[in-house]
């Protein structure tokens, strides 16, 4: 009983700063789950992790919902995208040896951090016109901020899916890698990006999480879901309501320190 109280406040940490940053906070759980519980296998850890991401990013869409930053046009699209690479990735999750798909997904993770820390998106970077073949979307949230940018629909959805099973495969939720890519290859301005990206995690981390239920994985980690659960919820809301104090440069490079940590993390389980 006193482990399942010192989770809750751990899933708090984890649901304030994953919605912050828009992550899911699944790049944290992961690690300290494998440290707590090293009789689990990384199957059930990655079933914990997944569904805990899930009622993270549902806790924070009904934030950032009420702040209107969420492109749920764009959001639908992507998400249903990510749900064939995230049921996949929850049936593949122990046949692929991960000391050798951690160490590959460690050094991709470091190269992205350097990236993002040498070149963090700015907000008013914008798109007057859209290119050809691109989506122009035009948002004003709650507070009157506008944002314009365009978008290749064809990409997102070719990187969504691998963001879908990727994220799914290791329990991470997917939002430390789709952040950089809706930032970056996608044009989104930070603060839609992490609110979006919640979005799309919420779906994506729900199908995974279905699969981890039917086959009786997550089963094996249920009360500490449960306690986890609680923590992120509460969490998700002060994240949520925080990031409309923190620039989006400061929040990319939070998102950049973020990723080398876990990066870091990875290869050393890996090896």
């Amino acid at each position: 009983m006193e482990q399942f109280l010192w989770l809750i406040p751990l899933g708090f940490i984890v649901g304030t700063f994953g919605t912050l940053i828009g992550a899911g906070g699944g790049f944290i759980l992961v690690p300290v789950l494998l440290l707590l519980y090293p009789e689990k296998s990384p199957e059930t850890i990655t079933s914990i992790s997944l569904a805990v991401v899930f009622f993270n990013a549902l806790s924070g869409t009904f934030a950032y919902r009420k702040m209107k930053r969420i492109d749920y046009k764009s959001g639908i699209i992507f998400s249903a995208a990510t749900i064939p690479g995230s049921i996949l990735g929850a049936f593949t999750t122990s046949y692929i040896p991960r000391n050798i798909f951690n160490g590959i997904f460690g050094v991709l993770l470091l190269i992205a951090s350097v990236f993002l820390l040498v070149r963090p998106k700015k907000d008013n970077e914008i798109d007057k016109e859209a290119p050809k073949g691109h989506i122009l979307r035009n948002i004003i949230d709650a507070e009157g901020n506008k944002y314009s940018y365009s978008y290749n629909p064809v990409l997102g959805v070719l990187l969504s899916l691998i963001v879908g099973y990727v994220s799914s495969l290791l329990g991470i939720g997917g939002g430390i890698i789709h952040v950089p890519v809706l930032v970056h290859l996608l044009n989104y301005p930070v603060h839609i990006a992490t609110a979006t990206s919640h979005f799309i995690l919420a779906v994506m981390s729900l199908s995974g999480s279905i699969v981890h239920l039917a086959t009786g994985v997550l089963s094996k980690g249920m009360w500490q879901t449960i306690a986890l659960a609680i923590g992120v919820l509460f969490g998700a809301q002060l994240g949520a309501r925080l990031s409309k104090y923190f620039h989006g440069v400061w929040i990319i490079r939070s998102l950049a320190i973020a990723i080398g940590l876990v990066g870091i993390r990875i290869i050393i389980m890996a090896f």
